[in-house]
């Protein structure tokens, strides 16, 4: 047996239905994340100053940004950056670069942003928008944020030449929130939060991606389920992760029902990470963790 088949075929499946890359073919839209991507659209064609869209690692948000780039036409040039760092003007160069606007990387502030905004105007006069998007925004210094702000100070009439898409883990919407991020709060026309899955809807996911992969959908107990959610918090990328060491006991025991059991041993053996750094991750909103980690917490303290 390959490594690509693994426990698939001892389930009677195709394919792997757990891995963590990227295949639109198992996408599987739960309730909010339908909201989040007609927020995104409305953030789009209401010309919204600034979208924010905010949630836990691997709750979704690429996947939704994807998603919203297929859907956008020549009428709009995008612009995406990721993981930008920076004092004043490098933030200004990524944004010309992603832009593909050619700059001189020695030249002054102010001649870069005489050439952003000039830009700006060209493609408004061709009838063009511009969006950029932000990708882990949280990584911005304050003054990275404001800076940004101010490129959506430059308007045409009643139009706005540039809309930003800030898109970060949930310390970013605790950044725009600061009493001193004031003015970039108020430029915030459209936002969503992306929480973890309820038990319900986990379910349905693992019983979604079962399926796409050639299985019945019945392949986890609902009592498996229910342990997946409280140790995932719900969400998607954990759930993976879990669910994919999951079926790997249950192939070794030959079992062919993963059972609450299975799922027990997988978190007592500490192969599954994901769970773990939502215990060491105390920025994280999860609201549903396990009660082992709240065990392991005030035995740590003791």
């Amino acid at each position: 047996m390959n490594s690509e088949e693994l426990y698939a075929g001892y389930f009677g499946l195709d394919e792997r239905p757990f891995t963590l890359v990227p295949d639109p073919s198992f996408l599987f839209w739960s309730g909010q994340h339908k909201r989040a991507h007609s927020i995104l659209e409305f953030g789009i064609m209401s010309r919204a100053p600034i979208t924010l869209i905010t949630g836990e690692i691997g709750s979704g948000k690429t996947t939704l940004l994807q998603n919203l780039l297929k859907q956008l036409d020549d009428t709009v040039n995008v612009g995406l950056i990721s993981n930008a760092q920076g004092g004043r003007g490098e933030l200004l160069q990524w944004v010309l670069n992603a832009l593909s606007v050619p700059v001189d990387p020695s030249a002054s502030y102010v001649t870069m942003f005489q050439k952003f905004q000039d830009f700006m105007i060209e493609e408004y006069a061709a009838g063009r928008r511009v969006v950029l998007i932000i990708d882990e925004a949280q990584n911005l210094s304050t003054e990275g944020l404001e800076e940004l702000r101010m490129l959506t100070n430059i308007n045409s009439n009643k139009d706005e030449l540039i809309q930003l898409i800030l898109v970060g883990q949930p310390e970013l919407k605790g950044m725009v929130l600061n009493p001193n991020m004031r003015q970039l709060a108020q430029r915030v026309a459209a936002s969503f939060h992306l929480n973890g899955m309820d038990e319900e809807t986990v379910g349905k996911y693992i019983a979604h991606r079962l399926k796409v992969a050639g299985g019945t959908g019945e392949e986890f107990s609902d009592e498996a389920v229910a342990k997946i959610h409280e140790a995932t918090c719900g969400i998607p990328r954990l759930v993976n992760q879990l669910c994919e060491f999951s079926m790997l006991y249950a192939w070794g025991e030959e079992v062919k029902q993963v059972n609450a059991g299975i799922v027990e041993d997988v978190l007592n053996d500490g192969v599954f990470f994901g769970g773990l750094s939502l215990k060491e991750d105390p920025s994280s909103d999860c609201l549903f963790l396990s009660q082992r980690y709240r065990a392991d917490a005030t035995e740590e303290k003791n």
